[in-house]
């Protein structure tokens, strides 16, 4: 089969001659007009098609298009955002791309680099005076005409008044192509950013490279944020020019009109690319202001772009998306203020941060980050070196430390307290020994060796549950220490253990090959089976909601999500949600009749699971995109949040009825130089507040009922 076989011969009234070539989004046609001319026609992939969040985006990519249409830009001739297929016809601009000049042609000439400068400075004037920032100028997106360079794609520009949802907080673009703030500030970035993109792809033109350059797109990302670019091999009398434009600072950047003034004067045909420029000079970006962080102050702004190698870097490919959390190793600790940020008026408690480490730099890799639960009117955290340590709630004194016996293995992570029978049981770092200790003290109470069960210990209410080998399930009271009871479970099944709250333990065990799961509900106090079922597909569970429902998510054989399902063991209903597309899900709690699902993308999916009566909660709800790619699990709390971390020790709320942003906390990084967070600590919410962990050690609490207020 031909690889066009699938494509529409129309796009409206255009019949569809030949490919011109195929991105993440859609292809592109070659065709023509009823009177002749030949028209570029954008087509939307059909899996992209039935996306609401991929039609709105095309919607925006078709209304920014026609806002800049004029001489440095294709013009659109027509669109139809709303089609079966949407799709874009824009006149056919005859000429190779930036990208396949340099690639078959070797760089330019510093004649010809000039005018393409002074060329996509008017085109950039253009666009910026319609009120659009392109976001992703880079070689592949400027095609070379007779009449000069001309700027195309504009999927995922963003017009100054944007306020569409799906671009809220995400980092989008192409590395070596983007700003500082567009992986730090993406929802304030500005006209500065194309600018920025712009001295990067005049390095390339002059050199055949980027002025940041490596294999990797996330080193790329650091170089972008932190080093000096190479202008190796760059014209003498541009590396000043293009040094402004490469400032780390939006509002040092030289705007396009004074972009042209520097370049007005032209370079004479054979000239010495040595030939000494006019002296720089800097002038602030006026056309859209880089709103101010949050603190004034030199060392927050220091510790906003050294964030910038911790947050996950997205950046979208027509393969799919890159991935990562890098962690930095010069984070200096002197710049936080330890000083507690103003609370609500009426109220005597005051948000507060603490360490539960008890010294010592980290290790490269290594994890420093608490992970806490609460319990007895406090938290209980573990942490490198740290059994159990008690962190009262107001104030964040640390009561008692509990120093580890044995070291952490490799890079993995300590695992959280649990509160169960009164005691705080902390499993020591090996996963060989069990203790539970006085919440008072810290004094143990009573150990025992688990180290059978490699790890396989799950908690059920003041019932313990170890699961052995073989599939036998040993039940102990979390109090005494006293076996309560010891069998297998229906078949012989090798179960993994959930429990939400209150009620049964859910024993999850998929069949080798996928396609059916058996869910055995347990009561974890006489091992007594309450009820039995096999689901269809590979279901990991999610929580539980109204009439004793259970959620699932299904996933397939490469492990992406692909339905939520809801099953109701009093009356055997099932109810199967399909996905609109598949999602590479890492986290996923319940609330109400809603399951959420947080994706490895960073985009947080909302679906509802209540079917009949006209119910409009069927479906997927919204989607939120919140740049958070390596993330805890998400946590649901009663007052219609979710609240969930990232690795760069951010901590971030959500609206779970409207799907929007509520606020998030400033970022935490840590020491551990390079490499990905292996397990982000999930947020803790207790008592109207909510207690995050980040991987510099620090344990710090704020107020649950103003997120907007978090610092």
């Amino acid at each position: 089969m031909r690889p066009e076989a699938d494509d529409p011969e129309y796009a409206g009234r255009y019949r569809l001659e030949s490919r011109l070539g195929s991105g993440g989004m859609g292809v592109v046609h070659l065709a023509r007009s009823a009177s002749g001319r030949r028209l570029a026609v954008k087509v939307v992939h059909a899996e992209y098609a039935v996306d609401p969040e991929f039609r709105a985006r095309f919607r925006q990519e078709v209304a920014a298009a026609r806002r800049v249409s004029g001489a440095f830009t294709a013009s659109v001739v027509d669109a139809d955002p709303d089609s079966e297929r949407p799709w874009m016809a824009t006149v056919f601009i005859p000429g190779p791309t930036l990208a396949h000049q340099v690639k078959r042609n070797g760089p330019l000439e510093p004649g010809e680099l000039r005018r393409l400068a002074a060329g996509l400075a008017e085109a950039l004037r253009d666009i910026h005076r319609a009120g659009v920032v392109h976001r992703d100028l880079k070689p592949s997106n400027v095609l070379l005409a007779d009449d000069g360079p001309k700027v195309i794609d504009f999927g995922i520009s963003r017009p100054y008044d944007s306020e569409l949802r799906t671009e809220t907080g995400k980092l989008i673009g192409t590395p070596p192509f983007m700003a500082p703030e567009q992986f730090q500030r993406p929802r304030e970035v500005g006209p500065a950013a194309d600018v920025f993109a712009l001295a990067s792809l005049l390095v390339f033109a002059a050199t055949g490279r980027g002025p940041f350059e490596s294999d990797s797109p996330y080193i790329v990302a650091y170089q972008v944020v932190h080093d000096d670019p190479d202008l190796t091999g760059v014209p003498d009398d541009l590396v000043p020019l293009i040094r402004d434009c490469l400032a780390k600072e939006p509002a040092e950047r030289p705007t396009p009109d004074v972009l042209m003034a520097r370049l007005s004067r032209p370079v004479p045909a054979g000239e010495a690319a040595t030939t000494p420029a006019p002296a720089p000079v800097r002038v602030p970006m006026t056309a859209q202001p880089v709103p101010e962080p949050s603190s004034t102050s030199r060392r927050g702004l220091r510790k906003q772009w050294i964030a910038a190698a911790v947050v996950a870097i997205v950046a979208l490919t027509a393969s799919g998306t890159w991935l990562l959390s890098e962690e930095i190793d010069k984070f200096d600790e002197s710049d936080r203020s330890q000083q507690s940020q103003p609370h609500a008026a009426g109220s005597s408690w005051q948000p507060w941060e603490t360490v539960v480490p008890d010294g010592g730099a980290a290790q490269a890799g290594e994890v420093r980050a608490g992970f806490c639960t609460y319990g007895d009117g406090a938290l209980y955290c573990a942490a490198r070196g740290v059994h159990a340590a008690r962190v009262e709630v107001t104030g964040g004194k640390v009561a008692w430390r509990r120093a580890a016996v044995t070291s952490l293995p490799g890079r993995g992570a300590p695992s959280a307290p649990h509160v169960s029978g009164g005691l705080v049981h902390a499993l020591s770092p090996d996963k060989r020994e069990l203790s539970a200790l006085d919440p008072r003290t810290g004094e143990p109470r009573w150990t025992r060796d688990v180290s059978a069960y490699g790890g396989r210990i799950f908690y059920a209410g003041d019932t313990v549950l170890l699961v052995g080998a073989g599939g036998t399930v040993t039940a102990v009271d979390g109090a005494t220490n006293k076996e309560r009871w010891s069998h297998g479970l229906p078949d012989g099944i090798k179960p993994v253990f959930s429990f939400y709250g209150n009620g049964p333990a859910y024993a999850v065990a998929p069949a080798p090959d996928g396609r059916r799961t058996r869910v055995v509900a347990v009561d974890p106090v006489t091992g007594r089976t309450l009820w039995d079922w096999s689901g269809m597909g590979n279901l990991s569970t999610v929580g539980t909601g109204p009439e004793d429902a259970v959620f699932f998510t299904e996933y397939d054989a490469e492990q992406r999500a692909t339905s939520v399902v809801r099953y109701e063991p009093g009356g055997a209903r099932e109810v199967r949600v399909p996905l609109p597309t598949r999602l590479q899900v890492t986290s996923s709690v319940s609330q109400g009749d809603q399951v959420y699902l947080l994706s490895a993308d960073g985009g947080l999916t909302a679906v509802g699971t209540e079917q009949g009566g006209g119910s409009r909660q069927w479906g997927r709800l919204w989607r939120l995109e919140t740049s958070v790619s390596n993330a805890s699990q998400l946590v649901a709390a009663d007052n219609n949040r979710l609240y969930f971390s990232a690795a760069d020790g951010r901590l971030l709320a959500v609206d779970s009825g409207e799907g929007s942003l509520l606020g998030q906390t400033g970022p935490r990084p840590g020491r551990a130089a390079g490499g990905l967070v292996d397990m982000v600590p999930s947020p803790v919410v207790a008592e109207g507040k909510v207690f995050g962990t980040a991987p510099d050690g620090t344990v710090f609490a704020v107020d649950g009922l103003d997120p907007a207020g978090w610092r």
